[in-house]
Parts: C-alpha cells; sequence; structure tokens
C-alpha cells in the first residue's frame, strides 16, 4: 500500500487551488491594465507570493496568457455546447439562435476575457497550437449545424447553390475542409460572413460603439433580430417554435 497518495493527493488539490487563484487576480488585473499590461509581478504581488514562487505555475507572462486564453475559448464553447445541446436536433434555426444567445451572453458576463480573445492582439504574444482546439469549440457548434442543414437541402430537393468564381472556392478552402468537405462553397462563403457579422454585433456593443446608434435598454431586441436575418442569409428553415404557434 502506498501511504503516499493522499499527501500527494493534497499538494496536487493546493497546487491546483493556487493555480486557479493566480488566475482570478490575473482575470482582474486584465480587466484594470489590459492584456498587453499583464505582469506576473504585480499578479504574484496580489496573490501574496513572492514573484520567484509565481513561476512555479507559470514560468512566463505568456504562459499564463495561454492559460488565460485557453480559460476563455473553452467557457465560451460551453456556454454555446450547453444552449445549442438544449434544441430539437431538427430546429436548425433554433439551434443557430441559441448559439448565437450564448455567445453574447457570455461575452456580456466576462467582458474581460472576451476582449482577450477577441479584442487586439497582445504584442509580442504568439499563441500555441495547444489553444486551436478550444478557439473552435463554438465554431463546431456552427460546423455540425450546417452539415445538418446540408442534409437537409440534399433530402428536400433544395435550389443549387449560388455558382461562385473558382478563386472564392479556393479563399474558403480551409472552411470547407474544415468542415469534411460536405458543405457547398456557397454556404461556407456565407457562414463566414454569418460568424463574422455575430461577433461583430457582440464586439460593436461590449466595444461601445452602439452608443447613441442603439436604445441601451433594446439591445437584446435588436441582437435577436440581427440574429434571424443572419439565420436567414444562412438559408435557415423556420423555428420549429415559430411553427407552433
Amino acid at each position: 500500500m502506498d501511504d503516499t497518495r493522499p499527501a500527494r493527493g493534497l499538494r496536487a488539490l493546493a497546487r491546483q487551488r493556487m493555480r486557479e487563484e493566480i488566475l482570478a487576480i490575473a482575470r482582474r488585473h486584465l480587466g484594470e491594465q489590459g492584456a498587453s499590461g499583464l505582469s506576473l509581478r504585480a499578479v504574484a504581488r496580489d496573490v501574496g507570493m513572492v514573484s520567484s514562487a509565481v513561476y512555479r505555475y507559470f514560468d512566463s507572462r505568456d504562459a499564463l496568457l495561454t492559460a488565460l486564453i485557453l480559460d476563455a475559448y473553452n467557457a465560451l464553447g460551453a456556454s454555446v455546447e450547453a444552449a445549442e445541446a438544449e434544441v430539437d436536433r431538427g430546429d436548425l434555426r433554433g439551434r443557430f439562435e441559441g448559439l448565437a444567445r450564448a455567445a453574447r451572453g457570455w461575452a456580456l458576463a466576462d467582458p474581460h476575457s472576451y476582449a482577450l480573445v477577441y479584442g487586439s492582439p497582445v504584442p509580442g504574444y504568439v499563441a500555441p497550437h495547444d489553444t486551436v482546439g478550444p478557439a473552435t469549440r463554438a465554431t463546431r457548434v456552427l460546423a455540425d449545424i450546417l452539415l445538418d442543414l446540408t442534409a437537409t437541402h440534399r433530402a428536400s430537393g433544395a435550389p443549387r447553390p449560388r455558382r461562385l468564381r473558382p478563386e472564392v472556392v479556393r479563399a474558403v478552402a480551409p472552411v470547407t475542409e474544415y468542415i469534411g468537405g460536405r458543405v457547398p462553397p456557397d454556404l461556407a462563403v456565407r457562414a463566414v460572413m454569418v460568424w463574422t457579422s455575430l461577433f461583430g454585433l457582440v464586439s460593436f456593443e461590449l466595444f461601445g460603439q452602439l452608443h447613441n446608434v442603439i436604445a441601451e435598454d433594446l439591445r437584446g431586441e435588436f441582437f435577436d433580430e440581427a440574429v434571424s436575418r443572419l439565420a436567414d442569409s444562412l438559408g435557415l428553415p423556420p423555428s420549429t417554435r415559430d411553427r407552433r404557434r
């Protein structure tokens, strides 16, 4: 019997709690100084440890930034996945609308994390490859909706997609490849337009560009209308909830 296992477990738990405390303080600093002003020394001071001790958890400012970015992308992905999963699989529009509202809700609840991943790039920081998976969690939800839409169109004999110039087809090749080559390039073009528009809406609201443009107490209603129009541009059929009314 290994009597050291409980001790190792307690040390691991203590280490995890300290790591979470460092990240919590770092998130607060994001709001106060922004990502470019993040300092391991300042975070260590507010945690209450000497600056050299924090390096046992994060060996550089970039490592700390990466941890914050991973947490942000995973939190967004989890929010989007949970909201979309609550909608009937056949309700493609409802799934997209749930995705969109979850993305906005997460951004408004954690604006500093949103700004970290969708705001201005941090000078000198290069995200490592292990951020790619978490960064695409929300995108994967949209991709699944597009796949189901394509299958629905094929089954129903929907009109052929718009013909594109070869240069445009090549331009969106990374998107079609990401979705497994099973959506037409025309839908890939519309998906990129919709995705950038969706996060443009969120960014404009979060960063103040809607001030004196959209009534502050009605921005949720405006967002819902915009999302409905984005769903139209994707060619998503009416929600099953709408058809029951």
